[in-house]
C-alpha cells in the first residue's frame, strides 16, 4: 500500500520521485496560526490580527464569509467577525488554500485563474457534502478539497508539457489518470501533492488520500475499515464530479474515473443518480457548474 511505501523511502528516492521539483515552504502566517491553533485558548484577536496583515487572505476570507454555503443575511467586513463566524479550523484552512496559491511565484502559475477558481469551488462543495452525509469535520473536507491536486501548478511549472499529458491522462484510455503521467514523468501530480501537505503538516489522513485519490478504487472493492478516509475519499469524488475537474484539468467532455468508481461513490454516501441530480441542481444554483468551465 502507498502509506507503508512512503513512509520506508530514502531522501534519495524522494528526491527523485520530486523530479527536481521544489516544495514551497510554509509560510510564515501559517506556521502563526498553526501556532494559535495548537494552544489551549485560542486567541480569535491576535487570529484576525494576522490574517487582518495580508489584504489577499483578508479579501479571501470576507469573501468566502459572505458566500451562499453559510447564508447569512448581513454582509460581514469585519475579519473579527468572520472569524468569529468561521471558527479557528475553518479559517486555517481557508488560508491554508490561499497560501499554496501565493506561494508560488511563478507566473506562469498565477495565470491559472480556472484551476485556483476550480480548487476554491471543490472545497466548498465538500464541506457542504460532507455536512448532508453527517460527517463530523467538513473542515477536513474543505481542506482535502482545495489541497488534493496542488501538486497540478507545480508539474505544470516543472514540465512545458504537463497540460497536454494531463487532457491524455483524463481521456479514458488509461486505467487509472496517474498512469500516463506515471509513463511520461516517472512521478504524478499525486504523489508531488502528498508530499506538499505533508510538508505543510496537514493531517495525516488528508495527506494520504491526496496520494491515493486517483487509485481509490481498492477502498471500496476491499471494503476497507478506514471509513474516515473511505468518507472523505468519496466527497472528495462526488464534488470533482460536480464541479467538472475532469472539464478544467482533462478538457474532456466526459468524466470517465466517475463512470468507473461513481455508482460506488454514491452506494457508499448512501445516495442515488437522482440525489446526485439534485445536487448538482442546487449547486448550479450557487454558481458551481462545469459549464463554468468551457473547453478551449
Amino acid at each position: 500500500m502507498w502509506n507503508s511505501y512512503v513512509s520506508d523511502i530514502s531522501e534519495e528516492q524522494i528526491n527523485k520521485i520530486l523530479q527536481g521539483i521544489s516544495i514551497p515552504p510554509q509560510p510564515q502566517i501559517m506556521v502563526d496560526l498553526q501556532m494559535e491553533q495548537v494552544m489551549p485558548d485560542p486567541d480569535i484577536a491576535r487570529i484576525a490580527k494576522l490574517i487582518s496583515q495580508d489584504v489577499g487572505l483578508a479579501g479571501t476570507v470576507l469573501k468566502v464569509v459572505n458566500s451562499p454555503f453559510y447564508g447569512l443575511s448581513n454582509k460581514i467586513t469585519s475579519i473579527n467577525q468572520a472569524v468569529g463566524i468561521l471558527g479557528m479550523n475553518s479559517v486555517v484552512n481557508i488560508v491554508n488554500g490561499i497560501s499554496i496559491k501565493s506561494s508560488m511565484s511563478d507566473e506562469k502559475i498565477k495565470t491559472l485563474t480556472r484551476f485556483w477558481d476550480s480548487a476554491m469551488d471543490v472545497a466548498m462543495t465538500s464541506a457542504t457534502l460532507a455536512k448532508a452525509v453527517g460527517y463530523n469535520y467538513p473542515d477536513n473536507a474543505y481542506t482535502l478539497g482545495l489541497f488534493h491536486n496542488c501538486g497540478v501548478p507545480l508539474l505544470m511549472a516543472r514540465f512545458d508539457n504537463y497540460v497536454d499529458i494531463m487532457i491524455e491522462s483524463y481521456s479514458g484510455n488509461h486505467e487509472r489518470i496517474i498512469d500516463f503521467e506515471n509513463q511520461q514523468l516517472n512521478t504524478n501530480h499525486a504523489v508531488i501533492g502528498y508530499y506538499t501537505a505533508k510538508s505543510w503538516h496537514l493531517p495525516k489522513v488528508l495527506c494520504d488520500i491526496i496520494a491515493e485519490h486517483h487509485n481509490c478504487r481498492r477502498l471500496y472493492e476491499s471494503k476497507s475499515s478506514e471509513t474516515d478516509k473511505t468518507t472523505l475519499t468519496s466527497i472528495l469524488k462526488m464534488s470533482e464530479h460536480i464541479c467538472g475537474s475532469y472539464k478544467v484539468l482533462g478538457q474532456q467532455e466526459e468524466d470517465f474515473e466517475w463512470n468507473d468508481i461513481g455508482s460506488l461513490v454514491l452506494e457508499f454516501l448512501g445516495f442515488n443518480d437522482y440525489d446526485l441530480d439534485n445536487f448538482k441542481e442546487s449547486f448550479a444554483e450557487m454558481g458551481i457548474s462545469p459549464n463554468n468551465y468551457g473547453l478551449t
